[in-house]
């Protein structure tokens, strides 16, 4: 169980992390430009830091219930395949709706489906590396 805690906050960290330096580097500035008329100004950094945790505890969690069901021999091998099973689910299908929804260019998704997929596959090998249910 401190394992999982422990994890759990690495990652919500590290998620909030990867997000500011995906999110604040000049390229992504450039690119997300076009988000501009509907962007906040402030960010409450307070709230994302606590989204950010709640997103650690709760992949961390998913991905010791999936454990067992997840493709591969070894952990890492686990580890990533559900860091692509949670790009799919949270990364590509909200590209998908916002390349349906909004008049986006192709640059700013396209960079958010790399840049996440980037982002959750380093997640999910910290998974595989360090969690392992009590079976």
């Amino acid at each position: 169980m401190l394992r999982y805690v422990v994890v759990s906050i690495g990652s919500g960290i590290l998620f909030g992390i990867m997000d500011g330096l995906i999110n604040a580097n000049p390229l992504a500035q450039k690119l997300f430009a076009v988000y501009e008329p509907i962007a906040k100004k402030v960010v409450n950094t307070p709230a994302g830091l606590v989204i950010d945790l709640v997103y650690g505890f709760v992949m961390a969690g998913v991905f010791l219930l999936l454990y067992q069901s997840l493709p591969g021999e070894t952990a890492i091998v686990k580890g990533m395949a559900f860091g692509l099973m949670v790009w799919f689910f949270r990364v590509v299908m909200g590209v998908a709706t916002t390349w349906m929804t909004l008049n986006v260019p192709a640059g700013p998704l396209l960079y958010t489906l790399l840049t996440g997929f980037g982002e959750m596959l380093v997640l999910g090998v910290l998974y595989g590396m360090t969690l392992k249910p009590n079976v």
